[in-house]
């Protein structure tokens, strides 16, 4: 029999945690009483520096049953290192990571431990379709899962951070040490046994997304810059292609000079100045991003600090 951890991430989640609770408890004591996993299965929120009542709301359901679990982050470290501080805490043969809001699909979590016990490492969870999406976060979702491909980036499309992953897995991933966590990125790197399970994802019942533009940009660009050097040759091939068309536009005007035709000079020594001026910055600031990663991984600073652990 399996011992099961399911870990959900909470960052001020106080008008869903009730309702993902229940349900979630319904679902696990359902695999115990069919045997398919074990009866010290638990149900592990991981509270992400919370400023509402979601800490109030863990204590009291830990307290009043057994079946749920905490760990407090002691300040607000983001989804990918609540997510982390889970996986590498806790002790069993299999761990799901699903989020508060529920929008995955968590009736598919027992087909997901029955893959589990047919061998699989890996069981990613993956929407079928993004119809519950705006036009604007369906389309940007597609570009940069494309964008990833394209760039080399080994990542699975339209999977989020609902997974199963073994203790193998667990194992392995606890040896990827990086500070610039990109989960989605990293474990298909881990190369075990693995499969997909397709479910539709549902809007949000209550409460607001914890991944506003701003954010959802900023984890994007620590994937890109995470995985690829792709930004770096965009660089080399930027400068090659400016200096070509450098050499290209002297050639026009030696072909004016020559024809004794009249060369604006002023207007073409500023354009080139701004044009030049745009390319040296932006490479720069790539050049930049990738130095400050850099730095990050050298100081070796803690990605998360745990401040509290109950029934664990």
């Amino acid at each position: 029999m399996t011992k099961l951890v399911i870990i959900v991430p909470c960052y001020n989640e106080e008008e869903v945690l009730h309702s993902t609770a229940r349900q979630l408890k319904t679902i696990l004591a359902g695999m115990i009483d069919s045997g398919l996993i074990t009866q010290d299965s638990r149900i592990c929120f991981v509270n992400d520096g919370s400023k509402d009542k979601t800490q109030d709301i863990i204590e009291n359901l830990c307290k009043s049953d057994m079946y749920f679990a905490e760990i407090k982050l002691a300040a607000n470290f983001g989804h990918q290192y609540a997510l982390l501080a889970g996986m590498n805490t806790i002790d069993c043969d299999a761990a799901i990571t699903i989020d508060a809001d529920l929008q995955d699909d968590c009736a598919i979590i027992p087909d997901m431990v029955r893959k589990y016990l047919d061998g699989f490492d890996v069981v990613y969870g993956v929407r079928n379709r993004r119809d519950t999406d705006t036009f604007f976060k369906k389309n940007t979702a597609v570009l940069f899962y494309k964008l990833m491909e394209f760039m080399g980036v080994k990542i699975v499309f339209n999977h989020a951070d609902f997974r199963l992953l073994s203790k193998k897995a667990l194992t392995m991933l606890g040896e990827y040490k990086e500070r610039n966590v990109f989960l989605r990125g990293i474990i298909p790197l881990i190369g075990l046994n693995s499969c997909k399970l397709y479910y539709d994802r549902a809007k949000r019942s209550a409460g607001e997304s914890k991944y506003p533009l701003k954010k959802m940009l900023a984890f994007a660009w620590t994937g890109i810059t995470g995985f690829s050097t792709f930004p770096l040759k965009i660089i080399t091939f930027t400068g090659a292609l400016c200096i070509m068309a450098g050499l290209m536009w002297w050639i026009i005007l030696c072909g004016m000079y020559f024809t004794d035709r009249e060369i604006p000079s002023a207007g073409i020594i500023l354009s080139f100045v701004v044009f030049f001026s745009g390319i040296i910055t932006l490479s720069l600031g790539i050049v930049g991003e990738y130095t400050g990663k850099i730095l990050s991984e050298v100081k070796q600073r803690p990605r998360y600090q745990i401040d509290k652990r109950i029934n664990i």
